[in-house]
């Protein structure tokens, strides 16, 4: 039994003197790494204990640094993290910022080694701060995950600096006279809520506010084009006020728009033209044309006018959709009144060309009986008459006649004023097929000089 014992020893003793040497490198690896933790020296740490309780014993933080002495001059800095989206209808934009106040209270000052100190949002509510408040939001959060993002540093001179993030959403006034070729100026205003100008005096920086990359911004139909900072002083009954300013210059894009509503526009006029194309015998095809023409149109105008708020005044868009419909429009009233007009035509021009027959040398052609079939079918055939043909002579006979409207057969009889043009009705397709594009290409001329360029 005892050389049993003894094999065992000498079968393990390898083994564990190499778990003792892990476990000795193991504490000395552990005990490098706790002495790597410990760098703050004692002495600093009571050191700012000692400054912070001494600071804290007889502060007041309801009164604001030298009161009844002169004013509390607090700088502001803003760096804007993002802007948007901006919403149209409600009138109003999203924004998260970095908001930084700085100011100087001489109770916070202190000797020591320290130069300043780094605090968290405890010791927010054991000082005074600035009463700022926004005076266009409708809504605004303070970030709180993981922990309130606030930061609160303490100068030995006594200067403080304040800062926190903020998302906020304010309004913003669009004026959509031009959209969507518009530009605006969103504003974001804040001020003292409680203090007026003789105790508290807000003042920009030289370089007060830094924007990020704005690739990361959801800017989806405008572009940020610039900013401005102004400040100015607000005359109210409760005493005047510092009021601060900084506008965001935003410009609209068009490209949106283009596609879902300039260019059906255009194309649905265009199709309408196609009219002009087709026989004026083809009734059903003219008028299903028409129709569907007008009801896209009036289906586009419904579409631009959903994503914008019920403004009274007409916007740019609107003219156009309007001007659009209004050609989609004439275009069915065209083939209306030429249909009208040669409708009323045919049987006078029906009896001329049967007085002009002449009776002598005319061919005599065998009686024939006439067969009627449901109103289709008439025998012997009329002989038709080319369209571009004059409409008759009436128009023609007359010099007083030649300067007159001539759109009816009647034009001798003094109906029409003189100096009208004479024109014929049955060539009305042929004018329209020219008018219709040339005013329409005017009319685009004038539109996008004046709003892009104007």
């Amino acid at each position: 039994m005892p050389g049993t014992v003894l094999l065992l020893c000498l079968a393990l003793g390898p083994v564990l003197r190499a778990r003792c040497e892990s476990t000795e490198e193991y504490d000395y690896d552990y005990l490098s790494i706790n002495k790597t933790w410990v760098l703050t020296p004692k002495a600093q740490e009571t050191d700012a204990t000692q400054i912070l309780n001494s600071l804290l014993k007889n502060y007041d933080n309801k009164l604001r640094p030298d009161i009844g002495i002169k004013p509390t001059f607090i700088d502001v800095d803003i760096y804007v993290n993002s802007i948007g989206p901006v919403s149209v209808i409600q009138m109003e934009y999203t924004i998260d910022i970095f908001f930084a106040q700085t100011w100087y209270d001489r109770r916070l000052r202190f000797n020591s080694t320290l130069k300043a100190l780094t605090l968290n949002t405890n010791m927010v509510s054991r000082i005074w701060i600035p009463d700022t408040f926004f005076r266009n939001s409708k809504r605004a959060d303070s970030h709180w995950i993981t922990t309130p993002n606030q930061l609160l540093r303490i100068w030995n001179d006594g200067k403080v600096l304040y800062t926190l993030r903020l998302t906020i959403e304010a309004e913003c006034l669009l004026q959509l006279q031009n959209f969507p070729m518009d530009t605006h100026s969103c504003p974001l205003v804040f001020s003292s809520y409680g203090y007026p100008r003789e105790e508290i005096v807000y003042r920009w920086r030289r370089y007060s506010i830094e924007v990020s990359d704005q690739r990361t911004w959801r800017l989806y139909q405008f572009d940020f084009t610039g900013l401005r900072n102004t400040s100015e002083v607000l005359r109210t009954g409760a005493g005047e006020y510092m009021v601060m300013t900084v506008s965001f210059d935003l410009s609209r894009r068009m490209g949106y728009f283009a596609i879902q509503t300039y260019i059906p526009c255009i194309l649905t006029v265009v199709l309408s033209w196609v009219s002009f194309w087709i026989k004026r015998d083809s009734t059903p095809a003219r008028t299903s044309l028409g129709i569907t023409t007008v009801l896209t149109m009036t289906t586009l105008s419904t579409i631009s006018r959903k994503h914008l708020p019920r403004v009274s005044y007409i916007t740019a868009m609107d003219l156009f959709v309007s001007v659009c419909f209004i050609f989609v429009f004439a275009a069915l009233m065209e083939y209306a009144t030429l249909n009208y007009l040669v409708g009323n035509k045919k049987p006078l021009e029906h009896n001329n060309r049967k007085a002009r027959l002449p009776p002598a040398t005319a061919q005599v052609m065998p009686s024939f009986t006439t067969i009627n079939i449901n109103n289709i079918m008439h025998w012997p055939p009329e002989i038709e008459e080319d369209e571009d043909e004059d409409p008759g002579s009436p128009c023609l006979e007359g010099k007083e006649c030649e300067r007159f409207f001539c759109c009816i057969e009647d034009c001798q009889t003094g109906m029409w004023r003189e100096g009208r043009v004479r024109i014929h009705i049955s060539r009305l397709d042929s004018y329209s097929r020219v008018f219709f594009p040339t005013a329409f290409l005017l009319f685009n001329i004038v539109y996008w000089i004046a709003y892009l360029y104007l």
